[in-house]
Formats: C-alpha cells, structure tokens, sequence
C-alpha cells in the first residue's frame, strides 16, 4: 500500500516538475540560437550566458532520464546503474551553480584585472575558464560514485538518503554554499571597487562601463537567486525529514530553472532589445493595410 501511495505521489508531482524542464528546455535553446545566429551576441558575456543555458540543457535531460527510470524501467534494481544516475544528477545541479560562478569570476576580470592584463577578457580565457568549471562540475559529484551511499530504493530518486548526514552535509556546501559565498564575495569586491573613490583610481573604466558592470553583476545574482531558492525546500526536507518538502523540491528545481530562463531573457539587454525588435517587425509585417 505504501508503495502504491509513493507512485502516486511521483505521478503528480513528476508532470509538475516536467512542464519546468520543457520551458526551461526551450528557452535555453532559444537563447543558443540567438547567441549563435546573431553576430552582436558575440561576446564573452554571451559566451558564459551560452554556458549556463547548456548546463540548464544538460540538467533537463538527466532529470527526465531519472524520471523514465523512477516510473518506467522499474526492472532496473542495480545499485550500481543508480549511482551513474546519481552522479550525473548531482553533476547536473553543479553544472548550473557553478556557470553562475564562471558568469561571475569574469565579471571580475572585465571589471577589476581587464586594465592591467588586457588578454584576461579573450575568448580564449574564457573558454579555459569554461572548461575549468566543467572539470570541477566533473569532480565534485564523485563521491556518489567512490561511496555505496548512494542505492536503489523503490520509488525513489537516486541521492543519497539522509541517514549518510556526511555526505548530505557534503552536497549543500559543495553545491550550493561554496559557489553562493563566491559569488557573493565577488559581487561585494567589484561593488566596491567601483564606488570607492580610494580603489577606483587603479581601474581604467568610464561611469558608464562601469553601471554596465555592476547591472550585468547584478543580473547574474538575480539568476543565481532564483535557482537557489529552489533548492530552500529540499534543504528543508534534509533538516526536518517532513516528506512532503521532497515532492515540493523536486517541482520547485524544475520550475525555478524555467524561471530563471524566462528572467534571463527579460534581465539581458541585448537578448532583450533583439526579440522586442523582432516581434515588432512581425507585427509590423501582419498590419493590414488601411
């Protein structure tokens, strides 16, 4: 009976949680498209904005592959399939945490380092960064795979269970705290860099280079806010084992990343101003003519 009521419950809330994936699905390819087709969005922040919207891809696709395994191939018991599954849904969540990161750490070169090292704002150095992030994302989940924490359980997602309180403990510093404080930390030095008088004097930027900094800074803290902030209930379900946050964390990951793809659309500018100018060429296309 207990089993009949789990498979129910993931019955409802995995079609909650699927409708998140698909928007943030197709907006992040939208955002793909746009960067790649439109020569204007070729630059380094875009690059990094391309990065995000691939791990969100890439976080879309292992969290439906879970979902087929949990209703579908129910035959699948090895605990050692469960584990890939796990490490790649941990992967999964760092992938996007930590692209806020790399969003972040070249904010900083542009803002504070571009004027002494001028090669600091190159592709090439962003694109190294790029793959710095992606072999962190790599490492951080392997102890997924080095532990047996991590076990199939009927009707259950493969993480590690609250009873491993090391390695949960593990996963919210690894995933979440370390690039949050990060972040944060950047996001205060470059503030205060900029509207400083007593710092600002070593950097070569205009006023207006330097809003630009602090409003693309700021943007990604948005972002990066609204992807945590899907994560506040699972956390909640670690600290008090109230069953019901479980279900409510696993829809509020898929809608938050949705949100945060319809926000990034909104929040960037250029992204923005191209499909406002595209809309009102096609609007301006339909007019009939009086």
């Amino acid at each position: 009976m207990e089993k009949s009521e789990e498979l129910k419950h993931h019955q409802i809330i995995i079609p909650l949680s699927i409708i998140g994936i698909l928007i943030s699905f197709i907006i992040a390819c939208l955002i793909l498209i746009l960067v790649i087709c439109i020569k204007r969005l070729h630059t380094v922040t875009h690059l990094l904005i391309c990065n995000t919207s691939i791990s969100s891809i890439f976080y879309c696709i292992v969290q439906c592959v879970n979902y087929v395994f949990l209703l579908f191939i129910q035959w699948e018991i090895h605990d050692s399939s469960c584990r890939w599954r796990g490490y790649f849904g941990y992967m999964a969540v760092a992938a996007v945490l930590y692209s806020y990161l790399a969003q972040a750490t070249s904010r900083f070169f542009i803002s504070i380092l571009s004027a002494k090292y001028s090669w600091i704002v190159s592709f090439k150095t962003h694109i190294i960064l790029i793959c710095i992030q992606w072999i962190i994302v790599l490492l951080i989940p392997l102890p997924a795979l080095l532990t047996n924490h991590i076990y199939y359980r009927p009707f259950a997602l493969c993480w590690v269970p609250r009873k491993f309180t090391l390695h949960v403990i593990y996963t919210v510093v690894a995933y979440y705290l370390i690039p949050a404080i990060l972040i944060f930390a950047i996001h205060i030095y470059i503030y205060v860099c900029i509207k400083h008088p007593k710092y600002r004097v070593f950097m070569m930027t205009t006023t207006r280079q330097s809003n630009r900094d602090l409003e693309v800074l700021r943007n990604i803290m948005i972002l990066f806010a609204i992807y945590t902030l899907g994560a506040i209930p699972t956390i909640l379900y670690i600290l008090t084992n109230i069953h019901i946050l479980y279900g409510i964390g696993i829809v509020t990951v898929s809608l938050t990343v949705a949100i945060e793809k319809i926000a990034t659309l909104i929040l960037d500018r250029d992204i923005r101003n191209i499909i406002k100018l595209y809309f009102h060429r096609s609007m301006t296309q339909i007019r009939p003519i009086s």
